[in-house]
């Protein structure tokens, strides 16, 4: 039978800032008159606006998706509008496929036993705003609590009327902090974790093309551009949780330009052969 050892974690926290402003949506409370057409995502108890991990995850693999070409071949919600994810169909193509072996694969019915002791290697957390921001936002003179309102309007291509509308989100300049991701490698029978250690630059890369890309809504509207900032990386081999080694400092509050993804994955081997 198959065995599944974890070998270690790798941890890439941060911050996360607004370059410009940021809507991911939220459930609407109802009709109410003057109320906004398309709110944003809040904490139910502090009611400062988040940002789902899931959201940063899902662009992230949608963005890996379409960078490497991948079918979009796997429905994951069928009723309109249907939504379509791509999903390795056997393990020779799971085997070369940075995003199944990243962010997982559905777990199979009889015709995908293969998909056995096949785990997503990586979590991303929620991310709250960061104090200093919630500060600023309290008391700023915002449209809304934490919250700007950015009028739009539909233009009718005939008549050229005007149907305007309200969205709701995040000035640019906001942080959300600390964001972790956290990214596990295993070793599989006895194969070691080296090729765990080289989907880690997959991680790196996604990143970097969220950040040239949008997260939340409207994106080609203008919002949604946003930037790490303050990078620190750590390695946590399988001895660390046992009390029996250190973790391994891998990068310090540093900028998406200066990550050194080779050099960490030479610096994650050393210390597991060490």
């Amino acid at each position: 039978m198959a065995h599944l050892a974890l070998t270690g974690k790798v941890l890439i926290t941060g911050d996360i800032e607004t370059v410009t402003g940021l809507h991911i949506g939220g459930a609407s409370a109802g009709l109410d008159i003057g109320g906004i057409d398309n709110p944003m995502i809040r904490h139910p108890v502090s009611r400062e606006p988040y940002i789902p991990g899931s959201s940063l995850r899902g662009k992230m693999r949608a963005l890996l998706d379409r960078h490497l070409g991948k079918e979009a071949n796997t429905p994951i919600r069928r009723q309109p509008p249907e939504v379509r994810v791509h999903v390795c169909q056997d393990e020779a193509e799971y085997a070369a496929c940075a995003v199944c072996q990243v962010f997982g694969v559905t777990p199979g019915d009889q015709r995908r036993e293969w998909t056995s002791l096949k785990p997503g290697r990586l979590i991303v957390r929620d991310v709250q705003l960061a104090n200093e921001s919630a500060e600023k936002l309290r008391l700023a003179k915002t449209d809304m609590p934490f919250a700007e309102v950015k009028w739009e309007a539909v233009i009718d291509r005939i008549t050229s009327a005007a149907v305007p509308r309200q969205n709701e989100r995040v000035p640019a300049g906001a942080v959300f902090a600390p964001f972790e991701f956290v990214y596990s490698l295993y070793d599989l029978d006895g194969a070691g974790c080296q090729a765990d250690i080289d989907w880690l630059r997959s991680v790196f890369q996604a990143m970097e093309m969220l950040e040239d890309d949008y997260l939340g809504g409207y994106g080609s509207r203008g919002a949604g551009k946003i930037r790490f900032c303050n990078l620190v990386v750590t390695f946590k081999p399988k001895a660390y949780y046992e009390g029996k080694a250190d973790l391994v400092p891998l990068a310090g509050r540093v900028s998406m330009a200066e990550l050194r993804p080779d050099e960490y994955a030479d610096r994650i081997k050393a210390s597991l052969e060490g």
